[in-house]
């Protein structure tokens, strides 16, 4: 890191957090605090619905994911387009009706107070959780840059959050998601164009594009109905539906984005824009990682992307293995690198059985590559045990600092940072506003003044930002971290979901059908998961079905004995 890239990036921070605070001074009603005035237009909602989703783990682990496992990932996405419609169709209109602050605030109207704080508490398990995962990308490349502790850098990106958030609300949290999609859009935008100009002469796009289709990095469509499969056409549409469903139809850090819409159709407009934009972008910031292992084919990459642990073995008694290991690497690579520049040439031709020897030569080439980082995650995880032996949250940014210009690297860890800072403050927001609304008005104190409820509002939002920095100290354990924030949310969403879907469209459930659902739901959702070889998108239908046909199952039961009462008495 030069001293311009220090700068560009302290620059970013310091005026995020400033036009946070500027732009939300003098707030002390609960509507201007917690919802913005209700006066957001589309564009808006749409921008920050977008930021909101796009954490510093979409841009640090998801180019890892890709470089790793290939785009198929983003099949993840492909049911939220639908999921978009159907929630402007019905979510959108019910909560606007009837003014709510909060999606499950909606669910007392339908049911009871023990439905509402039901779904209350598993959202915020579920997203308390999940922000400290947003807080520990960026503590993540303050810590490699640095060299300080996790524990400490996620302090500190955990404050930065936490100042702006509280001082403002969600006007706040509006107001910075805007300049921070735009600080997003230019830095990763740069990167990718920096990369593909980076690319070797005599390879260029369409050679990488080669390479990295041919080593099974570009398969973004899995047709194969295989329930064990994480990612396929079929668990996007419909286990990724239900997610979406969920994810932005009742999560409050959602909600709360367009509920502060000027009207129905402004909050509406800004969900479809969401649903045009989200798979193309998704699609694009895999195909960039795809491009950074195509890239490393010809350029030597890391023996082990995570620096920390490299720099561990290198000073202990196994330092001599890893220096045998990291000689084997670049004879490997070097093996590969050769393979990769033949069958780049081989692909320009019209040799057909040409083509395809020299394909065979660069798979074969890179079994043997991918053998020798096998050999090195294993030591890693002999010599610190309990130690992540992948290392695909760390390919991105070591690329970033070791590859692009200065100026650039300065900009692009500007935009991971502001990825992070507005995930975490919509996060962060909305735990402020459904702990207030849901726990504190509802269940403690019923009669207090605005005034008093937004003092209440951003002294909650900061123990939640410590709740976050404190998980964020296990974040490093969970693997890659785009697929932990969403196995997390497919824990709960599925049974929340279920419960809002009941009370949208079975009007004949009642608070105790309705409640039962919910426990079945969420306890089969967790049997599952802990016995069964299911990919975690299947547990969000898997879910929102138990919910359903547990709650219409009470409901007929109670129906026939009611009717069998009846019958004697009569």
């Amino acid at each position: 890191m030069t001293l311009l890239d220090w700068g560009v990036l302290g620059a970013s921070l310091v005026f995020i957090v400033s036009w946070g605070v500027a732009r939300s001074r003098h707030q002390a009603d609960m509507k201007s605090y917690l919802m913005a005035g209700r006066a957001t237009p589309w564009w808006v909602v749409a921008l920050s619905i977008m930021a909101t989703q796009a954490s510093a783990i979409t841009f640090l682990s998801t180019p890892g994911q890709a470089y790793a496992d290939g785009m198929r990932f983003v099949q993840f996405y492909f049911g939220l387009p639908i999921a978009m419609v159907v929630l402007s169709i019905t979510a959108v209109p019910i909560y606007h009706r009837l003014n709510v602050y909060t999606a499950y605030e909606y669910l007392e109207k339908r049911f009871d107070v023990r439905v509402r704080g039901l779904t209350a508490f598993l959202f915020l398990l579920q997203r308390g959780l999940a922000c400290g995962l947003t807080i520990y990308a960026p503590a993540l490349v303050l810590s490699v840059l640095l060299g300080w502790p996790v524990s400490v850098t996620t302090a500190l990106t955990g404050t930065l959050v936490v100042v702006y958030v509280a001082a403002g609300g969600t006007k706040a949290v509006n107001a910075t998601q805007v300049q921070q999609l735009l600080i997003i859009l230019l830095g990763m935008g740069t990167a990718f164009v920096l990369l593909l100009r980076l690319l070797p002469d005599g390879v260029g796009v369409l050679g990488a594009v080669r390479v990295a289709g041919r080593l099974g990095r570009l398969n973004a469509v899995d047709l194969t109905f295989d329930p064990s499969s994480r990612y396929n056409l079929w668990s996007g549409l419909i286990g990724g539906f239900f997610l979406a469903l969920s994810y932005f139809g009742t999560d409050q850090s959602q909600v709360q984005r367009y509920l502060s819409g000027a009207s129905v159709a402004q909050s509406r407009l800004g969900l479809l824009a969401n649903g045009l934009v989200k798979v193309p972008m998704q699609f694009v910031i895999l195909f960039l990682g795809a491009m950074v292992f195509a890239f490393y084919q010809f350029v030597l990459p890391p023996v082990f992307f995570n620096p920390v642990e490299t720099k561990r073995i290198a000073a202990g008694p196994r330092a001599g293995e890893l220096a045998g290991l990291e000689a084997r690497h670049r004879q490997a690579f070097e093996e590969r690198r050769e393979k990769a520049v033949a069958y780049v040439a081989a692909a320009r031709g019209s040799d057909a059985a040409a083509r395809e020897a020299a394909a065979a030569a660069l798979e074969a080439a890179d079994a043997r590559f991918g053998a020798v980082r096998a050999d090195v995650s294993r030591l890693v995880k002999e010599t610190r045990p309990g130690a992540d032996g992948r290392d695909a949250n760390y390919v991105f940014l070591r690329f970033v600092l070791e590859v692009l210009p200065p100026g650039v690297v300065g900009l692009v860890l500007a935009a991971v940072f502001a990825a992070s800072m507005s995930s975490t403050a919509a996060e962060l927001n909305a735990l402020s506003t459904t702990t207030v609304v849901d726990v504190y008005l509802r269940l403690v104190k019923k009669d207090g003044l605005d005034a008093h409820y937004v003092r209440a509002g951003r002294l909650v939002t900061v123990f939640w930002g410590l709740f976050a920095v404190a998980f964020a100290q296990y974040a490093s354990r969970l693997g890659t971290l785009i697929e932990a924030v969403n196995v997390l949310g497919s824990l709960f969403y599925g049974t929340i979901l279920g419960v809002f879907l009941v009370a949208f469209y079975l009007k004949k459930v009642g608070s105790m059908a309705a409640l039962a659902g919910a426990v079945a739901g969420e306890a089969t959702v967790l049997a599952v998961f802990a016995l069964a070889d299911v990919g975690f998108l299947w547990l969000n239908a898997i879910g929102c079905a138990v919910v359903v046909l547990v709650a219409l199952a009470a409901t007929a039961v109670g129906s026939g004995r009611a009717a069998a009462g009846m019958e004697t008495s009569t």
